[in-house]
């Protein structure tokens, strides 16, 4: 593995620990629900999903037809469409990708 895809890697998994363990620790309840935090915050969830789009797209590059990540990409669409569930739609695109990476 070539040190900068490591690096990218650990530079990534520290930003997305960060954004899960710090809004747990920090009182909440001062801030303003329209203000630049509060916004900051709501985007973390859009953001845990691209972090799985693209945890799963860069084994892929290599070549081949990526049909996990097809799998797991429809199965967030699909159930985010349905349930308008950010966290619902993390999960399913897990699941499905993790099945088709299991069955294949």
């Amino acid at each position: 593995m070539r040190l900068e895809i490591l690096t990218l890697a650990l530079i990534v998994g520290a930003c997305t620990w960060a954004f899960r363990f710090f809004p747990t620790k920090v009182d909440l309840s001062g801030i303003k629900p329209d203000g630049v935090l509060a916004r900051f915050l709501a985007a973390t969830g859009p953001a845990a999903i691209a972090t799985l789009f693209v945890a799963s797209l860069l084994p892929m590059v290599t070549g081949g037809l990526p049909v996990p990540l097809v799998i797991g990409t429809v199965s967030v669409l699909a159930v985010f469409a349905a349930a308008r569930s950010v966290v619902t739609a993390t999960l399913a695109g897990s699941v499905g990708y993790g099945l088709a990476v299991w069955l294949l």
